[in-house]
């Protein structure tokens, strides 16, 4: 079942055409890469999904409804989750309340408490913080705490922007196992930008390639492993 769809999507910053009729297929508990040089839509993508960007043409579904015209927060009560790129956290608040925020647009306090063990069960480093201020964490555990306020959010679909970025290969191998936990374990729809391409394909099932605002190739991860054209320009072989 596709869960996501995104047809003929364009987008505009002021009278740049970022995006220029994308169309892509996010299958029922997939994970699926989306890969790019800087400037080729990627994040842009991801902020039209979430109610961020407006689109200029094309549609967006979700579930059989179209999010067009959707705000910020109609979309994450419809089930999906954004983990911005630089993560955004809360630098004044602790660890706990950043969780906490995640679960903002719910009311089922023992389900809130459930999955606040089950992030700290992922990521047992934010449990021995959980006092702690976010700005005092480092990358990797701010990394973590991103994706755990998206987790909170109780999302059928994460949207999850370069969580690689600025990470020593150690703790981005940490990451990515258990975002695949998650996926395997509880059915999570993961959509992931990255710009380290190796990492994103060797835990994707499917990946999208973008330039300059168009989908440029596309098919099963293992295949675009093999690509001569997507390892000379985006796995630096």
């Amino acid at each position: 079942m596709t869960l996501l769809k995104l047809t003929a999507l364009e987008a505009n910053y002021g009278a740049v055409r970022a995006l220029q009729g994308i169309t892509i297929d996010v299958p029922e508990g997939a994970i699926v890469a989306l890969l790019g040089a800087n400037g080729a839509g990627k994040s842009t993508t991801l902020k039209a999904i979430s109610g961020m960007v407006k689109p200029a043409a094309g549609d967006i579904e979700f579930a059989g409804q179209s999010l067009n015209g959707k705000t910020p927060n109609q979309i994450v009560g419809m089930g999906i989750a954004h983990v911005p790129e630089g993560r955004r956290i809360f630098k004044d608040l602790t660890v706990f309340e950043n969780l906490k925020m995640g679960a903002y647009s719910r009311g089922d306090k023992a389900g809130i408490d459930a999955d606040m063990g089950m992030v700290l069960d992922l990521f047992p480093r934010l449990g021995e913080r959980s006092k702690q201020l976010g700005g005092s964490l480092s990358g990797g555990e701010q990394q973590m705490l991103a994706i755990g306020r998206g987790i909170m959010a109780r999302p059928r679909l994460l949207l999850l922007d370069e969580p690689s970025l600025g990470l020593a290969p150690l703790i981005i191998s940490d990451i990515f196992a258990t975002l695949k936990k998650i996926n395997q374990e509880n059915g999570l729809t993961l959509l992931v930008v990255e710009q380290n391409a190796n990492v994103a394909l060797k835990n994707a099932g499917y990946g999208y390639v973008l330039r300059v605002g168009r989908v440029a190739v596309e098919g099963a991860a293992g295949d675009l492993r093999e690509n001569k054209e997507v390892v000379e320009s985006y796995m630096g072989a």
